[in-house]
C-alpha cells in the first residue's frame, strides 16, 4: 500500500463499506453461485454470491445482516476479487487470512482490506472479518 494507514484511517474506510456498501444486493441475473454463511457469536447472516465463469470472477455481492465488520469486509472483498481469474481472486483471499492471522502477506494485494490489519488483537472479531472472504474460496473450491 503506496501510503500508511493509521487507526483513524481504518475506521474510516470500515464505516464507509458500513454505511454505504456498494455490493450489498441480491444478483440481478441467472448464473451465481451462493454460499450461506451465519455467526453463532454474532448477527452475521449472509449470503454470498459469486458470478464465476470461464475462469474469471465476474461479480461478486452479498446480502442478509451483518455487523459492521463483517459488512464491511465483505463488502471490500466482492470489490477486490471482482474482475480477477479464479487464481488470483484465491491469492488475496489467501493474502487476506494471512494478514488475519499475523502472518507474512503482500499488502498490496489487499488495497482497501490492510483496514482489518488489527483484527488479530480481538480474536472475537476473527470470524467477522473472514465470514465473507470464507464463503467466496468455498465458491471457488467448487466452481
Amino acid at each position: 500500500m503506496p501510503i500508511s494507514l493509521n487507526n483513524e484511517m481504518m475506521r474510516a474506510i470500515i464505516m464507509d463499506h458500513y454505511s454505504n456498501p456498494q455490493n450489498k444486493h441480491q444478483p440481478s441475473k441467472d448464473g451465481y453461485e451462493k454460499m450461506h454463511m451465519h455467526s453463532d457469536n454474532c448477527i452475521d447472516d449472509l449470503d454470498i454470491f459469486l458470478l464465476v465463469k470461464d475462469g474469471m470472477v465476474l461479480d461478486a455481492c452479498f446480502d442478509g445482516t451483518a455487523c459492521t465488520i463483517s459488512t464491511a469486509s465483505t463488502d471490500i472483498m466482492c470489490d477486490l476479487v471482482r474482475g480477477k481469474s479464479k487464481e488470483e481472486a484465491q491469492k488475496i483471499i489467501d493474502a487476506y487470512h494471512h494478514m488475519i492471522h499475523e502472518e507474512e502477506y503482500d499488502p498490496d494485494l489487499l488495497e482497501e482490506a490492510n483496514a482489518f490489519m488489527n483484527t488479530s488483537k480481538q480474536a472475537a472479531r476473527i470470524r467477522c472479518a473472514t465470514i465473507g472472504w470464507n464463503a467466496a474460496e468455498e465458491i471457488l473450491k467448487v466452481k
